[in-house]
């Protein structure tokens, strides 16, 4: 299951959607908008994403997953849009006979994500918004004009 949504989402739905007789271990990674960035108050995030290009990537991220550890599935949800504070942002599940592998292939998922998916956070704090950097371990993507 891949998902860009302004929607929040259902995370036992998804968990649920990976279980298998062979499932060994699910292994999920929340994450949330924080209070806090450094010292100082964060009021929102917002994000966008050129939402296509985001889904395609996500699905050759769960296919190279699939291909380089022992998992049966993976799902990732990624919100876009204006989040508040303790809104969820993501959620990766993966689904595998064992543990080990499950860790290991939510880790990569999630690092490949934050550095090769066109999705793009800013950050609205007491100071005033600014573009996040992104995690850049591929060519840099541009991020909107704004």
């Amino acid at each position: 299951m891949i998902l860009v949504t302004e929607k929040d989402f259902s995370i036992g739905k998804v968990i649920s959607s990976l279980k298998r007789r062979e499932t060994g271990a699910i292994v999920s990674f929340l994450g949330t908008v924080r209070g806090f960035t450094g010292k100082e108050k964060v009021r929102k995030l917002e994000f966008e994403a050129d939402e296509r290009a985001a889904a395609r990537r996500l699905e050759e991220i769960r296919l190279e997953a699939i291909r380089r550890f022992k998992i049966q599935d993976a799902a990732i949800v990624h919100r876009i849009g204006s989040l508040g504070v303790s809104e969820n942002i993501v959620l990766i599940s993966v689904s595998a006979p064992r543990r080990r592998d499950a860790f290991a292939a939510c880790r990569y998922v999630l690092e490949e994500l934050k550095s090769t998916v066109p999705i793009w956070k800013k950050e609205h704090t007491e100071k005033g918004a600014r573009w996040v950097p992104a995690k850049r371990s591929r060519k840099a993507r541009r991020r909107p004009s704004r």
